[in-house]
Order: structure tokens, then C-alpha cells, then sequence
């Protein structure tokens, strides 16, 4: 397996994809860097040269923020806003969608399992 950055990427997807799998780096943003070191897009990862790792690293390393770095800095992005109490803050904090989305029937990802309120039945009465 290639090392990029600390990361393995996948052996048999083809580069452009498997740039992919280092956090902070998307589809386009592998496309400009392949393209700034001049590796084709549609090459294996496992029939790159020492040379073409060593040049993808550099060109990451000097043009982007990537893994350790770029979740540290969300997350004191957000805790940033928790800090100050803004509502994204209060979204956060309450484990609700920050972003507007609705609540009533979604967002089971950021609120989980459903819990069942009410529905008890009143005791029987005796007759």
C-alpha cells in the first residue's frame, strides 16, 4: 500500500480515487494535484514510482491542510461556537442538525433512536 501523509490509500483504485481517502481531500482537489504533478488520473496507486509519492506528498504538504491539522481545526471551530453560545453553538450542544434542516421526522443521525413518548394505557378500573 502506498503512504501518502501517514494515510494508506487503496492499492487497486485508480489514484484520483484514492487520493480521496485523506481527510480534507476531494475529487476535484486530487484531479489539481495529479494534474499540478503531472501523474495520470486513471494510473493505479500501486503502479506509482517512488518519485510520484514523494512529489504528491510534497505538493500536500506545501499546498493544503489535511488529517491531524484540519480536525483540529474544526473542532475548535466548533467548540469556538459552543464557547460563544451562537445558535450553531446551541445546535451542537443539544445534538441537533446545525445546518436547517428539519427535525420533526429526520435527522435520526444527529438525534438517534427513537425514544416513545406516552402511549401507556390508563389502568383498568374495577367494576
Amino acid at each position: 500500500m502506498p503512504r501518502i501523509i501517514g494515510i494508506d490509500i487503496p492499492r487497486d483504485k485508480k489514484i484520483y480515487i484514492a487520493l480521496t481517502y485523506i481527510y480534507g481531500i476531494g475529487q476535484k482537489t486530487s484531479e489539481r494535484i495529479l494534474d499540478e504533478v503531472g501523474v495520470d488520473p486513471h494510473k493505479r496507486a500501486k503502479d506509482l514510482t517512488e518519485k510520484d509519492i514523494s512529489d504528491l506528498t510534497g505538493v500536500i504538504q506545501k499546498s493544503l491542510q489535511v488529517e491531524g491539522d484540519l480536525r483540529r481545526e474544526v473542532q475548535q471551530n466548533i467548540k469556538r461556537k459552543m464557547d460563544v453560545r451562537c445558535y450553531q453553538g446551541l445546535r451542537h450542544m443539544r445534538g441537533l442538525p446545525v445546518r436547517g434542516q428539519r427535525t420533526h421526522t429526520n435527522s435520526r443521525t444527529r438525534k438517534g433512536p427513537k425514544k416513545t413518548i406516552g402511549g401507556l394505557n390508563k389502568q383498568p378500573t374495577a367494576k
